[in-house]
């Protein structure tokens, strides 16, 4: 067993585990943060993304022992604190969950996408989403709840014309 600190949803945190210990098993089992989800413990279908340092992870193949000392870990319980976040809103508004299981991962790397390019075109939106499976399909409902956040996030700061 190792020591290990990071700040996660803004909190400072110290855990005692294994130093190969997936993050997910970390952020879930250790940390009970259990909106990460397990999906296939491969990295391939996107249902334990999390922020790492800002940058969209996939949890379940990032050891402990691969993320720094005080890194800034955000999971989907993190994204907002008192109101939704605008890409959980617009999912909300575009109907976007059906089964759920798969949405916090889809949630944590599209609003990634959003703070890393704020007005995505479809190939951006396809190219950020194209390894998080849905099994449900809905595909096209996130597109869209995308394009609505960007859309939304453009109109309240005054867009590009300023």
């Amino acid at each position: 067993m190792s020591e290990f600190s990071l700040i996660i949803n803004g909190e400072q945190r110290t855990v005692n585990v294994d130093s190969d210990t997936p993050l997910l098993w970390v952020i879930r089992d250790t940390l009970g943060y259990t909106g990460t989800k397990f999906g296939c413990g491969r990295g391939l279908c996107g249902a334990c993304t999390i922020h790492l340092d800002g940058e969209a992870t996939r949890s379940c193949v990032t050891s402990i022992d691969m993320v720094e000392d005080n890194s800034e870990i955000t999971t989907i319980e993190g994204l907002s604190e008192d109101n939704p976040h605008p890409i959980q809103q617009a999912w909300l508004e575009e109907d976007v969950p059906q089964c759920g299981y798969c949405q916090s991962g889809q949630i944590m790397t599209a609003s990634a996408l959003l703070k890393r390019n704020p007005n995505p075109d479809e190939t951006d939106i396809d190219s950020a989403m194209k390894m998080n499976i849905c099994r449900c399909g809905t595909y096209p409902q996130i597109k869209k709840a995308i394009f609505s956040a960007a859309n939304n996030a453009q109109s309240s700061t005054g867009g590009d014309d300023g």
